[in-house]
C-alpha cells in the first residue's frame, strides 16, 4: 500500500508542475489543452493516493477502492505517454528514467489495487468514462506529436519592386529605389531571425550569331555553383553576377504578426559610366513560426568569420571560397512545457553570409555546444519541422541599365 501511495504522489508532483506551466504558456491551444489534461490527471491520482488510504486503513467510503483504481490507471496511461514522448524527443535521461520507473510502477498499482477485490459502481460506465478520457489524451497526444508537426505550412509573402531611377546632378552617377513589401496573410506570426537584400550587376553582351547547343550547356552548368539562374538564350551571353549591395533590411529578433504588412525602401547607387549591362535584385528572410519556439530576446551578434575562434569549422572552410559570415545567436524555448524540460537547452543561430558573387541567410537551432555540428539532411529536415524555421525569397527582379547609360 505504501508503494502505491508514493507513485501516485510521485506522479502527481510533476504532472501538476507541468499542466501548470502549459496551461498558462504553452504557445499553442492544444499545448493548453494538455496542460489542463495533466491538471486533471494530477488531481485525480492526488485524490488516488488518499483513496488507497481509506481504502486500506480508514474504510470510511465504500468506494475508496474504485477511486484509488481509477487513479492508479490514469497514472499509468499518462506516465506511459510522457515515457513515450521524453524517449522520442527529450535528451534527459533523468526524466525518461523517473517516467520509466512511474510507469512500472502505476502499472503494479492498478493490478495491486485491482488484486484487493474493488467494489465499482456502474463498471459500464466506470469502463466507459475511462475509455473516453484515454481516447481523448490519445487524440491530444497524436494532434501534438504527429499531425502538428507535419500540417501543411504557412509563410509570409515577400514582394521586390522598383521605381524610376534618379540621376545625380553632375550625371555620373544614379540610384535605383528597390521597395520590399513583407506581408503575413497566414494565421500564425513569425519571427524574424535574419534578412537580406543584395544586387547584382551583369554583364549580358548579345551575340552576333546564334548560340549552340554545347554554349546552353555550358550556361546551364553554371547554375549548380551559382545563386544565379540565369536563361538560356540565343542570343544574350549571360556572365556571372558580380555583387555591388547588400544589406538587412529588418532588425533581427523582429516580428511580423498575422495580417501584419512591412515595407522598407532600399537604394542601389551605380556610376553612370558602368560597365554592366542589367542590375538583378534579390531579398530574402529567415524566420521562425511563433508557435512553434519562444524567441529569448536579444538576437544578438556573436562572431565574425574572419576573426577569432568563435566561427565553426565548416563556416571557416567556407572562406577559402570567398564567402564570409556574420553570426547571430539567441536562447530558444520549446514551444511546450514537457519539451522545455526534457530537451537541452537550445540557442538559434543565424549565418549572414557575403561573397563577390551574391549574399544569403541561414539559420539552425541546435543544444547549447553542438552548433559547430553540421546536420545530416534527415537532421536538419526535422529540426526545421520542430521549429517552424522557413525561408521566403523574393527575386531576380532584372532591371536592364540601357536607359540610364543612354544619358551619358
Amino acid at each position: 500500500m505504501a508503494v502505491i501511495v508514493l507513485v501516485l504522489l510521485l506522479t502527481t508532483l510533476p504532472l501538476s508542475l507541468l499542466g501548470v506551466d502549459d496551461l498558462f504558456h504553452a504557445l499553442t491551444f492544444p499545448g493548453r489543452i494538455t496542460g489542463a489534461v495533466l491538471i486533471a490527471v494530477a488531481l485525480t491520482t492526488l485524490l488516488g493516493a488518499v483513496a488507497a488510504l481509506d481504502h486500506w486503513f480508514w474504510h470510511s467510503f465504500p468506494y475508496a477502492g474504485a477511486v484509488a483504481l481509477i487513479g492508479a490507471f490514469a497514472a499509468f496511461v499518462t506516465n506511459l505517454f510522457l515515457l513515450v514522448e521524453t524517449t522520442k524527443d527529450g535528451d534527459s535521461a533523468t526524466f525518461s528514467a523517473l517516467f520509466a520507473a512511474l510507469t512500472a510502477g502505476s502499472a503494479w498499482a492498478v493490478v495491486a489495487v485491482w488484486r484487493t477485490s474493488v467494489v465499482i459502481p456502474a463498471p459500464k460506465r466506470v469502463a466507459a468514462a475511462l475509455i473516453v478520457s484515454s481516447v481523448i489524451a490519445i487524440a491530444n497526444f497524436g494532434y501534438q506529436n504527429l499531425y502538428q508537426p507535419y500540417q501543411r505550412e504557412t509563410r509570409p509573402l515577400l514582394k521586390l519592386s522598383t521605381g524610376k531611377p534618379d540621376v545625380s546632378q553632375d550625371g555620373k552617377a544614379f540610384a535605383v529605389p528597390v521597395d520590399i513589401t513583407f506581408e503575413n496573410h497566414g494565421t500564425v506570426g513569425f519571427y524574424v531571425l535574419g534578412t537580406e537584400f543584395h544586387a547584382m550587376a551583369e554583364h549580358v553582351p548579345l551575340s552576333k550569331t546564334d548560340r549552340l547547343r554545347e554554349q546552353w550547356r555550358t550556361d546551364a552548368q553554371q547554375w549548380a555553383t551559382s545563386q544565379e539562374k540565369n536563361p538560356l538564350s540565343r542570343r544574350e551571353i549571360h556572365q556571372p553576377g558580380q555583387l555591388v549591395q547588400a544589406q538587412p533590411w529588418m532588425n533581427p529578433g523582429d516580428w511580423i504578426d498575422p495580417g501584419d504588412e512591412f515595407s522598407v525602401r532600399v537604394v542601389v547607387q551605380l556610376p553612370t559610366d558602368t560597365p554592366y549591362d542589367q542590375v538583378a535584385l534579390y531579398a530574402s528572410a529567415s524566420l521562425a513560426r511563433k508557435d512553434r519556439l519562444d524567441l529569448e530576446a536579444p538576437l544578438q551578434f556573436k562572431a565574425y568569420s574572419w576573426k577569432g575562434n568563435s566561427a565553426p569549422a565548416w563556416v571557416k572552410e567556407q572562406e577559402k571560397s570567398g564567402l564570409d559570415t556574420l553570426i547571430y545567436q539567441a536562447r530558444v524555448h520549446e514551444n511546450n512545457a514537457i519539451d522545455e524540460h526534457t530537451r537541452k537547452p537550445r540557442n538559434v543561430t543565424v549565418y549572414w553570409e557575403f561573397g563577390a558573387h551574391g549574399s544569403s541567410v541561414s539559420s539552425a537551432v541546435a543544444p547549447n555546444g553542438e552548433q559547430s555540428r553540421q546536420l545530416t539532411g534527415e537532421e536538419l529536415a526535422e529540426m526545421r519541422s520542430r521549429y517552424g524555421l522557413v525561408d521566403v525569397l523574393a527575386g531576380p527582379v532584372e532591371r536592364t541599365l540601357w536607359d540610364i547609360k543612354s544619358r551619358r
